[in-house]
């Protein structure tokens, strides 16, 4: 027998509006504005709430060792805790957003070891800085207090981005589970800081949702923005490039919109590498600049395998260890490579999938200070949709109360371990 369920009307019910009520409602003034509200309210609520938890105990840990005090303030010190905020890449973006860049390769003398040129500001990417200098030309707050700015409201923006993603594979409780996670993952302390992350998954997350909505002009925008603010947005490049390949495969929008979106994403990421290689009277001097300078190149996954083979006897005598921010990053790659099995197993979207595997693959297979591995896959939101997934199960109460131990925790492990106990 067959059944047809007739939806129920009447007072008391939850019933949707028919559309007709609804475009009634939409007439009246600020009508689309409370709904939006609403609607994105909780969201911003619950992420603004465990990232202020967070916060604070770190604060509180900073204030409490005093750690920064004996440290020079360019290198993780300050009068104050807030200070160490923008210390270490910090320092780097305020100068370039006051003085402007100097690509140069300068060989230190005598140099034999790893670190054969002198650091420079061209090794940052510049849209960051930008950003921090014209809320300071704008606000007057100074480029500190504008770089905490943009890092702030850019992380709410990627709290929604994440939100709309997971939504869209688990509904909202889902979605509001990832943009909890968000707030208090490892690595999270650096997206209240001076630093590039915040903009940089604002940028991504919204890209790769553009995407899945195929809207292809928007992504194309968005990673070519990405692209200028960190040299890993060549793993959304990808991403964006495999999933119009697979659109004009289906065709299934055409060929001019998917097309121009390849075009343009890869030109800030491309654009910059060129302009800093053109300065340097080298086109692979940015690479140069990073391996002489900091140390930091493609090794295939030689350094990762050091430090895991390392920290697994209890050894701490490679290259560039820190013991307790090393651990946590350890056990970061290994919370990923679980998930990894996990999300492709949801059977993805082809751009959430190649971002994933690519933003793993260059952060792994690189040298440089294993620690940073915390910080270096913050960008990987889509491992935190099948976190999220099982996390729906929980009833809203008991999923916050999970989240705000875990924002009181991450005040130590996705903070104060990054900025004091080793290098953010």
């Amino acid at each position: 027998m067959n059944h047809t369920i007739v939806p129920v009307t009447g007072p008391g019910t939850d019933a949707p509006e028919t559309p007709a009520r609804a475009d009634e409602f939409d007439r009246y003034p600020g009508s689309q504005l409370r709904r939006t509200v609403r609607h994105h309210g909780p969201v911003l609520a619950l992420y603004g709430v465990l990232k202020l938890i967070g916060f604070l105990v770190f604060m509180y840990l900073l204030d409490s060792s005093g750690d920064f005090r004996k440290k020079y303030p360019r290198f993780g010190g300050g009068a104050h805790a807030w200070d160490v905020l923008a210390s270490w890449d910090g320092w780097w973006y305020q100068q370039i957003a006051a003085h402007g860049y100097h690509p140069a390769l300068v060989h230190v003398p005598g140099a034999t070891g790893l670190i054969t040129l002198e650091g420079n500001s061209a090794a940052f990417f510049p849209l960051y800085p930008a950003a921090m200098k014209v809320v300071s030309d704008c606000t007057g707050l100074g480029l500190y207090g504008s770089g905490m700015l943009v890092s702030v409201v850019a992380s709410f923006v990627a709290a929604l981005g994440i939100y709309a993603v997971a939504d869209r594979f688990g509904g909202r409780r889902a979605g509001l589970a990832a943009a909890g996670l968000w707030a208090v993952w490892p690595g999270s302390g650096l997206e209240w800081s001076g630093y590039s992350e915040s903009l940089y998954v604002a940028l991504a997350v919204w890209a790769c949702h553009a995407v899945m909505t195929r809207r292809w002009l928007t992504a194309g925008i968005l990673t070519f923005l990405a692209g200028l603010n960190r040299p890993t947005a060549g793993a959304l490049v990808a991403g964006l490039a495999v999933a119009a390949l697979l659109s004009l495969r289906r065709r299934e929008d055409g060929v001019a919109r998917p097309l121009t979106a390849v075009l343009i994403a890869p030109l800030g990421l491309v654009g910059y590498l060129l302009w800093v290689g053109h300065r340097m009277g080298d086109y692979g001097g940015y690479f140069a600049l990073q391996k002489g300078a900091w140390a930091h190149t493609f090794d295939y996954g030689k350094q990762t395998l050091d430090v895991f083979t390392s920290v697994a006897v209890g050894h701490f005598d490679y290259l560039f260890a820190f013991p307790f921010e090393d651990t946590i990053g350890v056990g970061v790659v290994l919370l990923g490579l679980i998930l990894i099995p996990l999300l492709i197993q949801l059977r993805p979207p082809a751009v959430l999938t190649v971002y994933t595997l690519l933003t793993f693959a260059l952060v792994l297979g690189s040298q440089q200070i294993f620690g940073n591995v915390s910080r270096y896959l913050l960008p990987a939101f889509p491992l935190f949709i099948p976190v999220a997934l099982a996390l729906r199960r929980l009833r809203l109460p008991l999923l916050c109360t999970v989240l705000g131990i875990a924002a009181v925790a991450s005040g130590s492990y996705a903070g104060y371990v990054l900025f004091e106990a080793g290098v953010p």
